[in-house]
């Protein structure tokens, strides 16, 4: 295959993967920077809370304590341990985050067992949209999985469409140089 039809066929790819990939790497972009910004928007995740008691050392609490207090919370809709979608230790901050399936999250002090803060949490969502998960797993796998290696073979054509022309331009010039001196 000739250089030019390398260049062609290059072009190609180019220019007909872009159409393909508008959407969902549309939807990847405007979701991942969202999730960029996550921890300085409380909107899309709640900020961590301190425990307003100092504690020396490690509490005195079991997890068991923790989960009543936590199932407690009618919000979080648990009625089972399992049911949580995280659980969430910040021992330095002296306390720990329930999330629910229905995307609230708890922090509960752990030394009083006090509710610190209840927000709802959408930064799992917005994941979830970036990654395609949230429309369905078959869109995840084949969709997103796809537009990401075409991705990927979009930024290596365009790699090679930016730098053909400076290489094929410093060969001409050695070229032509060789012609005069010969």
């Amino acid at each position: 295959m000739t250089c030019m039809k390398i260049s062609k066929l290059i072009r190609d790819i180019h220019h007909w993967g872009s159409p393909v990939l508008m959407l969902p790497l549309g939807v990847m972009i405007i979701a991942g920077l969202f999730l960029m910004v996550k921890k300085d928007f409380d909107w899309i995740q709640p900020p961590t809370q301190r425990s307003a008691v100092a504690s020396e050392g490690a509490p005195d609490r079991t997890l068991a304590e923790l989960y009543q207090a936590a199932a407690a919370i009618e919000t979080l809709e648990i009625t089972a341990w399992d049911q949580f979608d995280r659980i969430d230790v910040r021992a330095d901050r002296g306390v720990v985050k329930f999330v629910a399936p229905n995307r609230w999250e708890a922090q509960i002090d752990i030394a009083t067992l006090d509710v610190v803060s209840l927000e709802y949490r959408r930064s799992d969502l917005i994941e979830q949209i970036h990654d395609g998960s949230f429309f369905a797993d078959w869109v995840k796998t084949f969709i997103f999985l796809p537009a990401g290696v075409l991705l990927l073979v979009l930024w290596l054509t365009g790699i090679w469409m930016f730098f053909d022309p400076h290489i094929k331009r410093y060969q001409r010039k050695k070229r032509r140089a060789a012609a005069q001196s010969g």
